[in-house]
């Protein structure tokens, strides 16, 4: 395993060759990460990292059990306008490759709100990650004129309920399902 001066050494090249925008951030444990907009090349990132998550990060995500993403699943996901459909992706540089490791989005669901979810690979969890995701998330859609975010999760889905409160949401139960919470962040 590298350690973190020799991780971002690595990554260096490969997040300065990225082209359009993009950020380089550190993590709580200092290694840097690559953020930008998804964009049509990542299909196939997309495909492995949903594939790569475990079973319990997966049922979280997609409030479903999902063991393939199927076609119409990644068209969905894909499918961003950088407006009314917004996604950021966080890459790390491994063996020569950038793998996608987290992702963030959010869909217009009414006029001035928006639905948001972020899912972080198992590996990469409480080192700030979602955290990042999200407040990229939330000016874009602040940028985009949107009023209200607000995420549908599991009520057991403690890290997403600790993430909501310390970007600021307010959580509420679910009035149709009492196995959900509603956070919602006005912007």
């Amino acid at each position: 395993m590298l350690n973190v001066k020799e991780h971002n050494d690595r990554a260096a090249a490969a997040y300065t060759a990225v082209t359009g925008q993009h950020w380089i951030e550190a993590l709580t444990d200092g290694r840097h990460v690559l953020i930008r907009p998804l964009a049509p090349k990542d299909r196939d990132r997309e495909y492995a990292f949903i594939k790569r998550l475990s079973p319990e990060s997966r049922h979280m995500r997609f409030l479903a059990q999902v063991n393939e993403p199927g076609a119409a699943m990644l068209n969905q996901l894909m499918d961003t306008d950088n407006k009314q459909r917004m996604a950021y992706i966080a890459l790390v540089h491994e063996n020569g490759q950038l793998i996608e490791i987290g992702v963030s989005r959010y869909a217009a669901t009414r006029e001035h709100e928006c639905e948001c979810a972020v899912t972080v690979a198992d590996e990469w969890t409480h080192l700030g990650l979602g955290t990042l995701l999200m407040e990229h998330l939330i000016k874009a859609a602040r940028k985009n004129g949107f009023h209200q975010m607000y995420s549908v999760d599991a009520s057991s889905n403690a890290p997403m309920r600790d993430l909501a409160k310390a970007l600021g949401f307010e959580t509420h139960n679910d009035p149709d399902d009492s196995r959900q919470v509603i956070h919602r962040l006005y912007l």
